[in-house]
């Protein structure tokens, strides 16, 4: 849900921006004239609101529905008088990756952005179209990939932190001080989902921008644009290719580990047999030696002695052959 009711809205004339922070419901007036470029947010809106801004811009009700319908692919759905694309930015809640849906509708001369909630932070966006006003000529062009290369970016800051935790858990694996299994393994549970769910979300990006680098589509087929989309596909390209090798760190990781608990168990294994065969020896002497019935050195110093003599030999041998075998 979100928790702020401020306006994000966006007027610009022939590549200037003119006007910002007006009503949703005057968006109406500024659409209809080729010259004007209009962005305007919408934040978790209701059927009715989306009802209202479909009619405004002859929206598909089939690019509505997929917006009140959660947890969509992202994608791109092109109509005949826009596109329909689907995102998601990264937000984290309790240490777990939380997707925040982003649902983008692009016609000639207007973009509108819904989002799940204000978790995503459409400010920044605002902020990457201000930093780079010169390019504002180019229209909803410029401003679709503001949006989609802090979305890309976003994803490639995360995959490098993932990357960072993947490494460092790698390594915690052959550390000297001893790590508390359960504890390792809860961070090992949560790493892969975080992984498995940025997965979710990136890997069908290489569609997305695919699909707006084709010259078959007039919406945002701008030659000029046409490098910076490219640049935003090469960091979906690495992203992808990274979060795949995380996945195959982690269950190197994972392998590791159960190998190393196989190991420790068998050492363990081996100490306790071979401390088991040391007293057993001694336990059969002095058993032979307990016997009720009349035996060699019964009631006779030496078969104490020879008795002791017997179990302290016998040990020490034991033990030092366990020793050099490394099973002590």
């Amino acid at each position: 849900m979100c928790h702020t009711r401020l306006v994000h809205t966006r007027l610009y004339r022939n590549g200037v921006l003119e006007k910002e922070g007006f009503p949703v419901d005057e968006v109406s007036d500024y659409v209809g004239d080729p010259d004007n470029v209009v962005w305007f947010d919408l934040c978790s809106p209701s059927p009715a609101d989306l009802g209202v801004i479909g009619e405004e811009l002859g929206l598909h009700e089939l690019a509505v529905e997929d917006v009140l319908s959660d947890h969509q692919r992202p994608k791109v759905d092109v109509y005949d008088n826009h596109l329909f694309i689907t995102v998601y930015g990264v937000h984290f809640d309790e240490g777990r990756l939380d997707p925040v849906e982003v649902n983008i509708f692009v016609t000639g001369n207007a973009l509108v952005t819904v989002r799940e909630n204000d978790h995503f932070d459409i400010g920044e966006v605002v902020r990457r179209w201000d930093d780079s006003a010169r390019m504002a000529g180019h229209g909803v062009t410029f401003l679709l990939h503001g949006l989609l290369d802090y979305v890309v970016d976003s994803q490639f800051d995360l995959v490098q932190d993932l990357d960072s935790q993947a490494e460092a858990l790698e390594e915690a694996l052959f550390e000297d001080q001893v790590v508390y299994g359960r504890e390792l393994q809860r961070t090992m549970y949560v790493l892969r989902k975080n992984t498995a769910r940025l997965r979710k979300i990136t890997m069908p990006m290489r569609e997305v921008i695919g699909t707006l680098l084709r010259r078959d589509q007039e919406l945002v087929a701008d030659p000029v644009m046409a490098p910076y989309y490219e640049d935003v596909y090469d960091h979906v390209l690495r992203v992808t290719e990274w979060v795949e090798s995380i996945r195959d760190m982690l269950a190197n990781v994972r392998e590791t580990r159960l190998a190393q608990q196989g190991f420790r168990l068998n050492e363990i294994m081996k100490r306790v047999t071979s401390w088991a065969a040391i007293i057993a020896v001694p336990t059969m002497i002095t058993g032979f030696y307990g016997q009720n019935v009349p035996y060699p050195g019964s009631n006779q110093p030496w078969g104490f002695w020879l008795s002791s003599i017997l179990v302290a030999v016998t040990s020490v041998a034991l033990y030092t052959v366990f020793k050099r075998k490394d099973w002590l």
